[in-house]
């Protein structure tokens, strides 16, 4: 919890992207051109999510990653700078894109994401000083898997020993080192990435307890498994439970993750419990699909404050 009265700090390595958004009835099949209705760009990348998302529920957000020198890269730094996160931790990879998220979206809000990780894939040594230098008197470091999971692996370690929170996203899903698992507090998969993780389908309420159950096993403080329009499932030592989603129209459900993530981090770092948490984190995910984008989608505290939300079940 941050010091009586003040924000918690939370520190975010992770990807910098920017999104190219088709908006599209449907789907096309393989071989086939559908006509599109609108094309958009955003700034986006998980960690630059998570970062806005964080700072927007009200905590103080330090960016760690990097940007290419491409026309891209200004947009990506902007879109950060316009938000209130402290960018001054983001570095530039010469003759490199910035990364890429090619996204379709259909009428049904459902989404297709090409991600090319460009300057995201060159974090290294130099991020894992920075996030060093970022960790005393942080509340939490958030982590995702758009840069190496060698280089996560070890600031999560960093982050461990110096009693500071990790938050770990494990999207886009690649296979963790058991070691991993006893350095992450809390791990957040949606159900495809459960699903992979843990190798059994993860669909419903029943098959996400079970995973959140065998991801404790595998030594993590909590799991939370977020089943989007189902709700999500959380277990820990101290116990697990449900919490609904909250009915809205849905839109475009880019960025929902990050919007939980965020929000998540920023609650628990005011003093909230596991449980309310979520629910503050699923009202928060429930807003940023009711709006178009990434970043901009994320919403603001006030927002999230005045949106009816359900109690955790049992």
């Amino acid at each position: 919890m941050s010091d009586a009265g003040q924000p918690p700090r939370i520190v975010v390595l992770g990807g910098i992207n920017i999104d190219l958004v088709a908006m599209t009835p449907r789907f096309p099949a393989a071989g086939e051109t559908v006509v599109g209705r609108q094309f958009l760009t955003y700034g986006g990348g998980k960690g630059a999510n998570q970062a806005v998302a964080a700072r927007r529920m009200g905590a103080q957000v330090s960016m760690v990653g990097r940007v290419g020198d491409d026309i891209f890269a200004g947009q990506a730094l902007k879109a950060l700078v316009e938000s209130g996160v402290d960018v001054s931790s983001v570095g530039v990879t010469p003759s490199t894109s910035t990364g890429i998220a090619i996204i379709t979206i259909d009428d049904s809000a459902q989404n297709q994401i090409i991600q090319v990780l460009g300057a995201n894939d060159t974090c290294g040594q130099e991020e894992e000083d920075r996030v060093i230098g970022l960790l005393d008197g942080a509340y939490a470091l958030l982590l995702q898997l758009e840069v190496s999971v060698d280089l996560s692996l070890r600031c999560a370690q960093a982050a461990k020993e110096r009693g500071v929170r990790v938050i770990l996203d494990p999207s886009p899903v690649r296979p963790l080192p058991e070691a991993f698992y006893h350095c992450t507090d809390i791990i957040t998969p949606n159900e495809t990435d459960a699903q992979a993780l843990v190798g059994t389908p993860v669909t419903d309420r029943a098959s996400a307890e079970r995973t959140a159950e065998t991801l404790l096993q595998r030594g993590v403080g909590a799991a939370i498994v977020t089943l989007g329009p189902q709700g999500s499932c959380y277990a820990s030592a101290a116990g697990g439970g449900f919490v609904p989603a909250i009915k809205v129209d849905a839109i475009d459900s880019v960025g929902a993750g990050d919007a939980f993530n965020g929000a998540l981090a920023a609650a628990l770092g005011e003093g909230h419990d596991l449980s309310q948490a979520v629910q503050i984190a699923s009202a928060a995910g429930a807003l940023s699909v009711t709006r178009s984008g990434a970043q901009d989608s994320m919403p603001a505290r006030s927002e999230v404050d005045a949106l009816p939300r359900s109690g955790s079940g049992g």
